[in-house]
């Protein structure tokens, strides 16, 4: 249960406020023992030992990643003072400063680098700072306490002057317990919530597939295709290769640093990964005339493929441009024209996302680092394609069941902002005293 305390004092933090007049307010060198890891040692200098440590990639917001751990050379002194133990603290010092994950000894031994700040307390519970830290990292207070004149850093010294609540250990732990049990029903209800999120997006999935490959009519007659992994087709559809449906162009000359907030519409290969879906008509990147000049134009129908990709799963993804406006096309992207006397757009862009189609990209994928896939193996892919006119039919049905599909993803969306907004309010307000755990 949750009530008030009786009284309040100031907390000498202004976007705090009160805190409850028994908590201390104390620098983190008063009550916890901060250390600072080492500078990386590529060698052995003589009698060193190599040993795993933790680095800032390491410290995520509230956990350790240990997808990734590097190892360095220690001598005696250094493995004795920067050995990690279960429940020391670790503070991301560079960068994104003050991300703050608790060690569970998830290596049996490890130490740490000189991007990481240990905090290790004797007398205090260290899940409560945990939660306090976390808070701090999420509004911005470790931000408004660095030098960003360059790249900030959380220095021990800065680190061992920010300004800690603390309330006693019994509360300290009466807080954790609490916490403990309501963030563990919240997060259960976000996982299952994702985990919805997810069986929609392989029904939006299965739905586009299954028709692109065998239309709305369920019996209608079958015949085999001739090729193993798309099987059997409408006894009416046609069998081709996409080079017959249109013709492919080059994206070129736009990066990055050229990106103006006005100008001349235009996309990159980057945004297609992240942004778009199937279909777009509006896009926030401008050219100037000068870089216009230097690359090549879209036009509302062109289906524009990725080229690059960091998996054979992720390359020439595939989404049409429906807008009115010209469109000027970045590198990597190949352009596609369909004939759209032969072909829709969007039936087009339908038919690339099926797994029949993904499947002969990942084939074709070259490299090894970053897989690339050209206009020459695009051409060679092959695909069923329906009469005009049901292809029409097949937009209009996938159009209505997708969105339904995607309004649902969208609530549950909403859902999962709305619960990490509570759990995130819920601690504020425990850890900074707002609301007292009875």
């Amino acid at each position: 249960m949750l009530t008030t305390y009786t009284t309040y004092k100031d907390s000498g933090i202004e976007w705090i406020e009160g805190i409850p007049s028994h908590w201390d307010r104390l620098p983190l060198k008063q009550f916890g023992q901060v250390t600072l890891g080492k500078m990386l040692t590529s060698e052995d200098k003589g009698g060193y030992h190599l040993k795993p440590y933790m680095r800032s990639k390491n410290i995520q917001v509230e956990r350790v990643d240990i997808s990734d751990v590097k190892e360095m050379w220690f001598s005696d002194s250094e493995l004795e003072k920067l050995k990690l133990k279960k429940g020391d603290l670790l503070f991301n010092e560079g960068g994104d400063v003050g991300r703050t994950c608790i060690w569970l000894k998830e290596i049996d031994e490890c130490y740490i680098q000189n991007s990481v700040n240990r905090v290790r307390f004797e007398n205090d519970d260290e899940r409560y700072f945990l939660h306090l830290s976390t808070l701090y990292h999420s509004v911005g207070y470790y931000d408004s306490l660095v030098n960003r004149v360059s790249i900030p850093h959380l220095t021990k010294e800065k680190l061992e002057s920010v300004l800690f609540l603390r309330p006693p250990l019994s509360e300290q732990q009466q807080i954790i317990t609490f916490l403990d049990t309501k963030t563990s029903l919240i997060d259960s209800l976000i996982e299952k919530t994702q985990r919805k999120i997810e069986l929609l997006k392989e029904k939006r999935t299965s739905l586009i597939n299954e028709v692109v490959t065998k239309g709305l009519n369920p019996n209608v007659e079958m015949k085999d295709s001739g090729v193993e992994w798309i099987g059997k087709i409408p006894i009416h559809w046609e069998f081709l290769r996409l080079n017959n449906l249109g013709d492919f162009s080059k994206g070129k000359g736009i990066t990055k640093d050229k990106i103006k907030e006005s100008g001349n519409k235009c996309i990159r290969c980057g945004e297609i990964y992240t942004t778009y879906e199937l279909r777009f008509d509006e896009t926030n990147s401008f050219i100037d005339d000068e870089t216009s000049s230097e690359s090549i134009l879209g036009f509302k129908g062109v289906l524009l493929f990725t080229g690059d990709g960091e998996s054979l799963e992720e390359i020439g993804k595939c989404v049409v441009y429906e807008g009115e406006e010209e469109l000027y096309i970045g590198g990597g992207i190949n352009v596609f024209t369909p004939k759209q006397e032969k072909v829709i757009p969007i039936y087009l862009s339908y038919v690339m996302s099926s797994e029949s189609i993904i499947f002969q990209k990942s084939r074709q994928g070259k490299g090894e680092i970053v897989v690339h896939i050209y206009s020459k193996q695009l051409k060679e892919i092959r695909l069923g394609l329906p009469p005009y006119s049901e292809q029409q039919q097949i937009v209009e049905y996938l159009d209505e069941q997708t969105q339904l599909i995607d309004k649902t993803i969208s609530i549950e969306e909403k859902r999962i902002e709305l619960l990490k907004e509570y759990r995130q309010s819920l601690i504020s307000e425990v850890v900074t005293g707002k609301r007292k755990v009875v």
